[in-house]
C-alpha cells in the first residue's frame, strides 16, 4: 500500500528521464528518452542524473539547439545512434511496413542502451509548412499520419519497447507554444486533428500517449478532461498511460483530474502543489489512485519485457536508413527524362552547393540524434560516377560575395553537361521553439538556380527542407528532387536515385504551395492575444486547395517515377453506400515501363450533395505496390462505414448523409485514374430541437410540430380545425421567433411558458423520422 507521499512521487518523474522507483514496495524505475527517428540518449542526464537546476539547463540546451551543422557537429554527452529519415521524409514513403521496420530498429537500439520507453511518434497535422516541428510529423492528412504511426508503434512495441504517441493535440506551431491556444471547431478536431490519433490508437494501442504543450480551445491540453478522459478514454476506450510533455503542466491537481497520469520531468514546485491540494481535500483521491494503478501496471509490463541484447548491428541500421530515404525521396519534376543520369563516361557534372559536403540531415530540437556516421552526398556521387568528370563548387552566404559565387558557377556550368544544385531553406531558422518566417530558400539560392538555367546546361535541383519551399524557377529547371530531412543515409540514397540504382517511389504527404499566401489559414497565422484560430476549419491541406480551386505548386500525393504505371478494371462489391456496411473495391495497377518500380495508390472519397459542407475529396486508404516491368497487381481495399461519414456537431455523432459518393482511385489528389459513383442511402435526419424563439421554418421542419400545434390550438382556444390551421399558416412567412409570430394573431391567449412545455414534449419524442 503506497503512502500519500509515495503516490505523489510515483505520479511524478524522477529527474529528467525516469519514473520514480519505490524500493519499499519493490517497484523499479523505467528509463525513457526522446526519439522516433533516432535514439537520443544523454549519458550524463540518464546515467549520472542531475540536480534540478542542471537538469533544466540540460533540457533547455537540447530543445534550443539548432542544426546548422546538419547534425554532424557537437552533441556533447549524447550517445551515437542511427539517425533515420525524419518524419517529413518518411511520410513520403507511404509505406507502413517500412515504418514497422524502423520501429524494430529503434527498439534494438533502445534495448542496447537500457531504454524502456521511446517518446514518439509525433503525428500532429502539418497544417502549415511554417511550423517549427513540421519536420517531425508525417503528413497534412490523418490517414497517412495514423497508419504510419501505427506501423512504427507495432514495430517498437512488438520488440518490447514502449511508444508514446504525441503531441495530443493540435501542437501545430512553436510560437508561444505553452500559452497560445489552438482554437479549433469541434468538427475540424474530430475529422482532422484527432482522427490520426484515433486511427493510430485503434491499430496499434500505444502504451502511452503524450499530451501537448498548448492550450486547446482555452484549456491546457494536459489539463483538459474533455480531451484526455471524455474523448481519449471513454469514447476511444484507451487504457494506457497519459504522460505530460516536459514541463507542460501548469496546474498539477487539474491535470490529475483531467486524466494526465505521469508528470514529466521531476518538478519540486508541481509536487508541492499536488501535496497541498491533497492535504486540503481539493484532490480527488480516486483520481490519484487511478493514475498510480495505470503507471504501476505500465512499469511492471515494461520491466517484464526487458531482454538481454547483444551489440546492435549499426551498419545494418545504416543501410536501412539509406533504403528508407531512397524509397521516400520524391521526384517532383523530370522533364525530358533528365533523370536518371546515364552513360556518364566522358561527361562533366558540376555539383554546386555546400549541402553536397555538409548535408543537413535532420531538424532541430528534442528529437535531434547524434548520428554515428553520415553519408556525404558528393562522395557518394563520385563513387557511383567514377567515369565522369565531377567538379564541385560550394555556395554559401559566408563563402564570400554571392554575386561573385553565382558568376563563377555560371562560368563552370557553361563547360558542363549537367549541373546538380544542392539547395536548402535557411538552417537554424526553424525547429523546436521556432517557426519559420517564410518558405524561401537560403540567401542567393533562387538567383543561383535562375542563373544556371540560363546557360542551357541540364539543371537538376536537390532540395533539403523541413517542409514546403517556394520554387520561382520551377518552370526553367529540368528535374527536382525533394529530400526533406533524409537522415544519415541521405547522401547515398540521393546518389542511388540520381543514377537510377533506385527508382524513386516517394509521394508528397503534404501539398506544396506556389507562394506563402496560399497556405491554408495563413491569414490567421500565428494568432494574437493568446489565441490561434484554425480558420480553415475542416479544409486543411489539399482540402483547402480543392475547395478554393487553387492550383498548388505540387499536389498532395504527387511523385514521379522512372517507369510508368497504368490503372484499370475497377470493380465495387456494393450497389450503394448504406449505413453500417463497408464497401470493397478491386482494381489493377501495372508497370508498363522498363524498370522495377513502386507505386502508391490512393483512394479518395468524393461526396455528392452532402448534408453539410464537406471537402471536395478526402483520402481514406492507400497502399504501395512493388512491380517488375510488365507486372500487374490486383489491389483489394476495403472502405469502412466511417470513411463515408462526417461529424455532425448538432447531434454529436458521426453521420452518413449524401446523395451519392464517387470512389476515386488516384495517383495523387489531382490525378484521378479510376472512379465509380455509388448512390447513398443516408441515415434518417434527426428532427431539430425546437423552442419558442425558433423561426417558423425551423419549427415546421420538425415532423411532429404542425399536427401537435394544431391540436393544441384547437383545444386551448376552442377553435375549429380550419381556424387553427389558418392561425398556423399565418406564421409561416415570419422570420422572427415562433411565439412572437403567433402572438400577432392571438395576443396573450396562450402564454410563452405553455408553448415551451408543448415544444419540450415534442422534442422528447425521439421517434426517428425523416423531415
Amino acid at each position: 500500500m503506497m503512502t500519500d507521499e509515495e503516490k505523489i512521487d510515483f505520479v511524478s518523474g524522477h529527474g529528467l528521464w525516469r519514473t520514480t522507483a519505490i524500493e519499499r514496495l519493490g517497484i523499479p524505475a523505467i528509463v525513457m528518452t526522446d526519439g522516433t527517428y533516432g535514439v537520443r540518449y544523454s549519458t550524463t542526464q540518464i546515467d549520472s542524473g542531475s540536480d534540478p537546476e542542471a537538469a533544466l539547463s540540460a533540457f533547455l540546451a537540447v530543445v534550443n539547439r539548432r542544426a546548422e551543422d546538419g547534425g554532424a557537429g557537437m552533441f556533447g554527452d549524447t550517445h551515437p545512434a542511427t539517425c533515420f529519415p525524419n518524419g517529413n521524409l518518411l511520410g513520403c514513403s507511404w509505406d507502413t511496413s517500412l515504418a514497422e521496420q524502423l520501429g524494430q530498429a529503434l527498439a534494438a537500439e533502445c534495448q542496447a542502451l537500457g531504454v524502456d520507453l521511446l517518446l514518439g511518434p509525433g503525428i500532429n497535422i502539418r497544417r502549415t509548412p511554417l511550423a517549427g516541428r513540421a519536420y517531425e510529423y508525417y503528413s497534412e492528412d490523418p490517414v497517412v499520419s495514423g497508419d504510419l504511426a501505427a506501423g512504427l508503434i507495432r514495430g517498437l512495441q512488438g520488440a518490447g519497447v514502449g511508444a508514446s504517441l504525441k503531441h495530443f493535440a493540435c501542437n501545430n506551431s512553436e510560437i508561444d507554444r505553452t500559452n497560445m491556444s489552438s482554437d479549433v471547431d469541434e468538427r475540424a478536431l474530430r475529422e482532422i486533428y484527432l482522427a490520426g490519433f484515433e486511427r493510430a490508437i485503434a491499430k496499434s494501442d500505444p502504451w502511452t500517449v503524450m499530451s501537448a504543450y498548448n492550450p486547446l480551445n482555452g484549456a491546457q491540453a494536459a489539463e483538459s478532461r474533455w480531451l484526455l478522459t471524455d474523448v481519449l478514454r471513454e469514447e476511444w476506450g484507451y487504457n494506457g498511460v497519459v504522460i505530460s510533455d516536459w514541463h507542460a503542466i501548469k496546474d498539477r491537481p487539474a491535470a490529475v483530474h483531467a486524466g494526465t497520469d505521469l508528470d514529466m520531468p521531476e518538478s519540486g514546485p508541481r509536487k508541492a502543489r499536488l501535496r497541498a491540494a491533497l492535504q486540503a481535500g481539493h484532490l480527488d483521491c480516486e483520481a490519484l489512485d487511478r493514475s498510480c494503478r495505470r503507471i504501476l501496471s505500465f512499469v511492471r509490463s515494461l520491466v517484464g519485457k526487458r531482454r538481454a541484447v547483444g551489440p546492435v548491428d549499426l551498419d545494418r541500421h545504416h543501410e536501412l536508413a539509406r533504403r528508407m530515404a531512397a524509397e521516400s525521396i520524391v521526384l517532383l519534376k523530370n522533364d525530358t527524362a533528365a533523370l536518371p543520369l546515364k552513360d556518364m563516361a566522358g561527361k562533366r557534372l558540376l555539383v554546386v552547393g555546400t549541402g553536397a559536403i555538409q548535408p543537413t540531415i535532420q531538424g532541430s530540437g528534442s528529437a535531434t540524434t547524434n548520428p554515428y556516421r553520415v553519408d556525404v552526398p558528393l562522395d557518394e556521387i563520385r563513387a557511383l560516377a567514377a567515369e565522369a568528370a565531377i567538379d564541385f563548387m560550394p555556395f554559401a552566404k559566408n563563402g564570400g560575395d554571392l554575386g561573385t559565387q553565382i558568376a563563377d558557377a555560371v562560368a563552370k556550368a557553361r563547360l558542363a553537361d549537367m549541373v546538380l544544385v544542392f539547395a536548402n531553406h535557411r538552417t537554424g531558422d526553424e525547429g523546436e521553439g521556432t517557426d519559420r518566417s517564410d518558405i524561401s530558400l537560403a540567401d542567393g539560392q533562387d538567383a543561383l538556380i535562375e542563373a544556371l538555367t540560363s546557360t542551357g546546361c541540364r539543371t537538376i535541383v536537390a532540395l533539403t527542407m523541413p517542409d514546403a519551399v517556394a520554387m520561382p524557377w520551377i518552370d526553367k529547371v529540368d528535374a527536382v528532387l525533394a529530400c526533406f530531412y533524409p537522415g544519415q543515409g541521405g547522401g547515398a540514397a540521393l546518389a542511388r536515385v540520381l543514377f537510377g540504382k533506385v527508382n524513386p517511389s516517394g509521394k508528397l504527404s503534404t501539398t506544396l504551395p506556389v507562394k506563402i499566401q496560399d497556405i491554408p489559414g495563413f491569414h490567421t497565422y500565428p494568432g494574437e492575444n493568446g489565441h490561434h484560430l484554425y480558420s480553415e476549419s475542416i479544409f486543411a491541406g489539399y482540402r483547402y486547395y480543392d475547395v478554393r480551386a487553387v492550383k498548388p505548386l505540387f499536389p498532395f500525393g504527387h511523385g514521379l517515377s522512372y517507369t510508368h504505371f497504368v490503372y484499370g478494371d475497377l470493380s465495387v462489391d456494393a450497389e450503394a453506400v448504406v449505413p453500417g456496411s463497408p464497401v470493397r473495391l478491386q482494381f489493377k495497377v501495372g508497370n508498363t515501363g522498363e524498370v522495377f518500380g513502386q507505386e502508391v495508390v490512393q483512394i479518395f472519397v468524393r461526396p455528392i450533395e452532402p448534408g453539410l459542407k464537406r471537402p471536395v475529396r478526402e483520402l481514406k486508404a492507400f497502399s504501395k505496390h512493388a512491380l517488375a516491368p510488365g507486372e500487374t497487381a490486383t489491389v483489394n481495399i476495403e472502405l469502412l462505414p466511417r470513411d463515408f461519414q462526417y461529424f455532425d456537431t448538432a447531434t454529436g455523432r458521426w453521420t452518413l448523409r449524401a446523395t451519392a459518393f464517387a470512389i476515386e482511385v488516384a495517383a495523387s489528389s489531382r490525378d484521378i485514374r479510376l472512379s465509380r459513383v455509388l448512390p447513398c442511402v443516408p441515415e434518417p435526419t434527426p428532427a431539430p430541437r425546437i423552442k419558442t424563439t425558433s423561426s417558423p421554418a425551423i419549427v415546421f421542419s420538425h415532423p411532429k410540430a404542425e399536427p401537435a400545434l394544431k391540436g393544441f390550438i384547437v383545444e386551448r382556444l376552442k377553435l375549429g380545425e380550419d381556424e387553427a390551421q389558418k392561425l398556423i399558416d399565418g406564421t409561416r412567412q415570419s422570420f422572427f421567433g415562433f411565439y412572437d409570430a403567433l402572438s400577432w394573431s392571438i395576443g396573450e391567449s396562450i402564454s410563452e411558458g405553455e408553448l415551451a412545455v408543448l415544444f419540450d414534449a415534442i422534442n422528447e419524442d425521439t421517434s426517428p423520422e425523416l423531415r
